[in-house]
C-alpha cells in the first residue's frame, strides 16, 4: 500500500508550524486532519456557528478536490463543537453540503485547542475511482 502526504503543514499567525498533514492517501482511502474555520487569509470566520460551518465544510471540500475527491466520496466524518446549543444550527448548513446521502458521523461538544474555533471537522473519505 502506497502511503501519500498531501498538502503542507499550516503555519499559524504567529509562524508557528503545526506538525501535521492536512491530509494522507493510504490506499484507497483518504484521511483529512482536523477541519478549522480558516479563511484563504488565516482569520475566521465570524464568531457564528453558521458561518464557521460553512467555511469548515467549504475547507473540506478544497482538500477533497486536491486529492481529485468530492464530499460524495466522504463515508465517516468527526465533528467537534464547542457549545451544545449550536447543534442545530451546525445540522442545517451541514445538510446543505451532505443533502442526499450523507456519511456516518459522530458529533462531539468539546473544547477545542484554537482559540475562537466553534467548531473543528474530522473526515475519512473513499477513493475507489481515484
Amino acid at each position: 500500500m502506497t502511503i501519500e502526504r498531501l498538502g503542507r503543514p499550516p503555519v499559524l499567525a504567529d509562524g508557528t508550524v503545526v506538525p501535521l498533514s492536512p491530509a494522507i492517501k493510504a490506499g484507497n482511502n483518504l484521511y483529512l486532519s482536523g477541519v478549522l474555520p480558516f479563511r484563504a487569509d488565516g482569520s475566521f470566520a465570524e464568531d457564528d456557528i453558521s458561518a464557521q460551518t460553512r467555511q469548515c465544510l467549504g475547507n473540506m471540500e478544497a482538500v477533497l478536490k486536491a486529492a481529485g475527491a468530492g464530499l460524495e466520496d466522504v463515508v465517516k466524518v468527526t465533528v467537534w463543537l464547542v457549545r451544545r446549543e449550536d447543534f442545530r444550527a451546525f445540522n442545517a448548513v451541514y445538510s446543505e453540503f451532505f443533502a442526499d446521502c450523507p456519511p456516518t458521523r459522530s458529533t462531539v461538544c468539546s473544547e477545542l485547542m484554537v482559540p475562537g474555533a466553534l467548531i473543528e471537522i474530522e473526515a475519512v473519505a473513499y477513493l475507489d475511482r481515484v
